[in-house]
């Protein structure tokens, strides 16, 4: 597919109002997943990728649901409704599901038919463009199923991967301002003030979008399965965002039979290892990480502090944590280990 070019046009009010998303938007990286499922080549990670999401798709039953209804609706291409991917999906699944549910009829009319001039309408849609309630309840259904059998066996290295990412991004904010940040985000973007602009999926290179903040602010969203180019809505009326391809950082998971887990604790060692992959790393991240409460992380990252694994300091309301030399040698970090298909 050609490439682009998406220009994102601040204000000064608009960079006050830069966010990060604070977890993985599934309902996003739902789409994207699919594009995925639906490319050709990228190896034998990548076949092997689909091999697994279809064959846990056909075991509870989704396989042809995904095939007729998700598929045609996210083609891989330039275009696709923008009610797929609801803002409430930045607070949880649940929430983006039943967000999807609720979209109005109008609305989804008029997307489909967006998507009719792209791509056409498939017969298994027709019901959908018509706004039928049983078809969209039925679009969540399907929605929520393909996410929890594609996403299970991943969700973990999801986390940590975009859970990586965010911290970066919330060091870059915090240390150095935010047109500092939008500067080091990854290649593919490009801050040119008071524009950032991205490569983008079009029909042709010609192809250009510009979307105009006009003081909304704007959502960087990083994404799991986003693929070489950024994503954004298409109706320019709705909250804006920007999703992007997450950089592979270092990963190290904690397996069975971890003799540092045997020495510190399971989520001690896990919240250690966060800490030495992720310099700055705030305590927020290492609850969401490691499945432990806020109040647990920060003690937790007390008692590691106490030992001199690590050191703490609070900029603004965050507290950032680095480990020391001690706890970087206890680590003893490998190689990097990401499950992910490789882009090639």
């Amino acid at each position: 597919m050609a490439k682009g070019t998406l220009k994102i046009v601040f204000t000064p009010e608009d960079l006050a109002r830069v966010r990060i998303a604070s977890r993985p938007d599934l309902m996003w990286e739902m789409v994207l997943s699919l594009h995925l499922l639906q490319a050709r080549g990228g190896g034998a990670a990548t076949a092997a990728w689909r091999r697994r999401v279809r064959d846990g798709l056909a075991e509870i039953g989704l396989l042809a649901r995904t095939r007729n209804v998700l598929i045609p609706l996210a083609p891989s291409g330039p275009y696709f409704p923008d009610f797929l991917t609801p803002a409430e999906s930045l607070t949880g699944l649940d929430q983006g599901v039943e967000a999807l549910a609720a979209t109005p009829r109008r609305r989804i009319r008029h997307e489909l038919d967006l998507l009719r001039t792209y791509y056409g309408l498939p017969p298994g849609l027709e019901d959908l463009a018509r706004g039928d309630p049983r078809a969209v309840r039925d679009l969540g259904r399907v929605a929520a199923g393909y996410c929890r059998a594609a996403f299970a066996p991943h969700l973990r290295q999801m986390e940590h991967t975009l859970g990586q990412e965010r911290s970066a991004l919330a060091r870059h904010l915090t240390d150095d301002g935010v047109e500092q940040m939008l500067d080091r985000l990854p290649p593919m973007m490009r801050w040119r003030p008071p524009v950032l602009e991205a490569d983008y999926p079009a029909r042709s290179a010609r192809n250009s979008r510009e979307i105009h903040l006009r003081g909304r602010g704007l959502t960087l969203i990083p994404s799991y399965f986003c693929r070489v180019t950024p994503v954004a809505l298409v109706d320019q009326g709705l909250p804006p965002v920007l999703v992007y391809p997450a950089r592979r950082w270092d990963t190290s998971p904690i397996t069975v039979k971890d003799p540092l887990a045997e020495l510190l604790g399971r989520t001690r060692a896990t919240t250690l290892r966060c800490i030495v992959a992720t310099p700055g790393c705030t305590t927020t991240e290492l609850a969401r990480r490691t499945g432990a409460s806020l109040a647990n992380a920060s003690k937790h990252a007390h008692i590691l502090r106490q030992a001199g694994l690590i050191t703490s300091a609070r900029q603004a309301n965050l507290m950032l944590h680095q480990a020391t030399t001690l706890g970087a040698e206890l680590i003893r970090t490998r190689p990097p280990q990401d499950p992910r298909p490789p882009i090639r």
